[in-house]
């Protein structure tokens, strides 16, 4: 996505995946089997195009949801992340349907356009703050020429919240947000603006755009991602507002002891949105 690529760890997805799929909106995946109603009754099967597919998690949460047989095809520019999808394949569909993937290295904000032609379902997850505008415009019109429903999941929003608060939770969050607008190489990204500049675009296209909250909601019984995260999360921070360092260190100390006395609460907003032609 530009000379400085915004790359997702393999262990990090893996760590976060019990956490995104209880954060997803289950009730959009409601909308969309009524969206694909004639597609599930026939008896070709559907194919979904999963962009910025990562490590396959959006197909494992998915695809035992719908009515198969289902192909998905999987779209990232990690070659290792596509084979740790390839290593655990989603499981079977609703109806024991099968399911298979296939994967693509590209660079999905660059497609081309005749790509998605017979795509019956587009998804992506915790993908659009990784983008800039020209990207994210890119991708909805590749979207909207596809002519089909559009799944997007767990969009950052730019809210936090911690329990017990702290006084220097405000300072940390704000950094961290400005550092997900962060100019790169090919331009600001858009950080927790996304899924409105989306939401936009996908209506100003004639889509019916519904959006639902997706919040991470973490305590005691997710002690490593809670440190995980709050390591990356005041670290980003720092990286963008080093004068914070000072303060930094000895809160991110405070904070990385309180998940393993089970003392601290975490809820990291998110948005989900369901787009239908």
């Amino acid at each position: 996505m530009g000379s400085e690529v915004v790359r997702a760890d393999g262990d990090w997805l893996a760590l976060r995946e019990p956490a995104d799929a209880a954060a997803r909106a289950g009730a959009l995946v409601d909308a969309l089997i009524q969206a694909l109603g004639r597609v599930l009754r026939s008896d070709r099967g559907l194919v979904v195009h999963d962009l910025g597919s990562g490590t396959g998690s959006m197909a494992r949460w998915l695809a035992p949801q719908l009515p198969g047989p289902q192909r998905w095809l999987l779209h990232d520019r990690d070659r290792d992340l596509l084979d740790r999808a390839a290593a655990y394949p989603p499981p079977a569909a609703a109806d024991r349907g099968s399911v298979t993937i296939e994967r693509h290295q590209d660079d999905i904000t660059r497609l081309p356009p005749e790509s998605m032609r017979a795509a019956d379902l587009v998804t992506a997850s915790a993908l659009l703050d990784m983008l800039t505008a020209p990207d994210l415009e890119r991708l909805v019109a590749g979207c909207v020429r596809a002519g089909c429903p559009v799944l997007v999941t767990l969009s950052v929003v730019g809210r936090v919240e911690l329990a017990p608060s702290d006084e220097l939770d405000g300072d940390v969050m704000d950094a961290f947000n400005a550092h997900q607008r962060r100019t790169t190489g090919s331009g600001a990204l858009l950080g927790p603006d996304a899924p409105a500049a989306a939401v936009a675009q996908l209506e100003a296209a004639g889509l019916a755009v519904t959006t639902l909250p997706s919040p991470w909601l973490l305590g005691p019984d997710d002690r490593a991602l809670v440190a995980a995260w709050l390591t990356g999360w005041v670290g980003a921070a720092v990286e963008q507002r080093p004068e914070l360092e000072p303060v930094a260190t000895p809160y991110a100390r405070r904070r990385l002891a309180q998940p393993h006395a089970g003392t601290l609460s975490v809820t990291v907003h998110h948005e989900d949105l369901l787009a239908v032609p």
